[in-house]
């Protein structure tokens, strides 16, 4: 199987936020930007495996700040490290202004798993990491799973 460079899966997502969008307080509602962040997620774990990939966890997520009525929302997908099925997906997301200055909203890092014809996990291709950047992403992302390991036993 044939490694993968990040920049190969890397996902860009634009978003209007709209009325259906919005909660009480007029912002962009929790819930829908953590579906768009699901899908980003999903798309770019697709890029990089040539599969089907489905969120196991939802490893990080913190709210930066919001997004209000017609704000642009921008959604930025990479692929951060990958085990022998699945994949650590970490997802920016920014509120873009008109003069095209960007202001975080989020970040996320998802854990997803490429899925075979018989709904069985499957081997994804290794990351090729490129510069210093990847390299510490790939490594914080190596204490994230140890973290997960750990909760797991713990039964969380």
């Amino acid at each position: 199987m044939e490694a993968k460079n990040v920049s190969e899966s890397r996902t860009v997502q634009h978003r209007i936020v709209m009325y259906p969008d919005i909660n009480g307080f007029g912002r962009l509602f929790g819930g829908k930007l953590l579906a768009w962040i699901d899908e980003v997620a999903g798309a770019t774990a697709r890029r990089h495996c040539g599969r089907d990939a489905t969120t196991v966890a939802i490893d990080n997520t913190y709210f930066k700040s919001g997004a209000r009525l017609n704000d642009i929302v921008i959604l930025i997908g990479k692929i951060t490290h990958v085990g022998n099925t699945s994949m650590e997906v970490r997802i920016d997301t920014y509120r873009e202004e008109v003069d095209g200055k960007r202001y975080p909203i989020n970040r996320a890092y998802f854990v997803m798993v490429c899925m075979g014809d018989d709904d069985r996990p499957m081997k994804v291709p290794p990351l090729t990491l490129e510069n210093d950047g990847e390299r510490m992403e790939w490594e914080t992302a190596e204490k994230r799973r140890e973290l997960r390991l750990q909760r797991r036993q713990e039964g969380y």
